[in-house]
């Protein structure tokens, strides 16, 4: 068995050893939740050293350039980062219960399949072929807008993201947001701190939240608020592909 090949096999582990009970209480109760670690300082400073590697992504974005804020960020292409290779189906498989759950309980009728693999093949019949996960890049000032990362037809619920930076040391702000429309209701806010190799998951689009009279949908946006000092970076795991 090759290194690489060994790593692919004990990858999962670090994902089975996340709190998964909290993890999805939390999903339930505000539509985020913190991972803990899933990277370790190595393996975040060689994915921020990937950036200027144009060879290793599809495309880039100037965000400002399309009125999504400031900074940039780069689409991967394939074959994906050996970090992101490895986890994008671990979490996906322990993130797929939820993602059924949460649409028996909204009213719609779209199920995913246990495995990673065959919802790419789903997305890749309808056309959506090209890879989504990304490297995002901030410096001072920069931000991005609130928005939802639909890519098509097919848009698994649920996506997580990376901090790959220090905070505190290598930059200051830049703290996750998310906000959540609520029917006939002001919207509401969360904001997330992580550590460095730690991932947040969150709600891409909708998600159920029961009231007194049964289960309604809520929307949901993310967004990062200004980087106050230095420099972020952030690694996004979106499991559906994109037209």
């Amino acid at each position: 068995m090759s290194a690489a090949t060994a790593r692919l096999v004990a990858e999962p582990h670090i994902v089975d050893g996340l709190d998964w009970p909290r993890i999805e209480t939390e999903l339930d109760a505000v539509g985020c939740a913190t991972t803990g670690p899933l990277l370790d300082e190595a393996e975040c400073s060689a994915l921020r050293c990937l950036y200027d590697d144009d060879a290793r992504f599809r495309s880039r974005i100037v965000m400002a350039r399309h009125g999504f804020g400031r900074g940039e960020y780069k689409y991967y292409a394939h074959p994906l980062p050996d970090p992101v290779a490895r986890l994008r189906p671990a979490l996906y498989e322990r993130l797929v219960p939820l993602a059924n759950r949460w649409n028996a309980a909204m009213g719609v009728d779209v199920r995913y399949p246990a495995e990673h693999e065959a919802f790419l093949e789903r997305c890749h019949a309808a056309g959506q072929g090209r890879p989504t996960p990304l490297l995002l890049r901030y410096g001072p000032g920069d931000y991005n807008c609130l928005h939802q990362d639909l890519y098509g037809e097919h848009v698994f619920p649920l996506q997580v993201a990376i901090l790959l930076s220090e905070p505190g040391r290598e930059f200051t702000g830049g703290e996750f947001v998310l906000t959540e429309q609520r029917p006939r209701m002001q919207s509401r806010a969360e904001v997330v701190t992580l550590r460095q190799g730690e991932g947040v998951v969150f709600a891409v689009h909708t998600r159920p939240v029961q009231g007194t009279r049964g289960t309604y949908r809520v929307n949901l946006r993310h967004g990062v608020s200004r980087v106050r000092s230095g420099e972020r970076f952030t690694t996004g795991i979106i499991f559906h592909d994109a037209k």
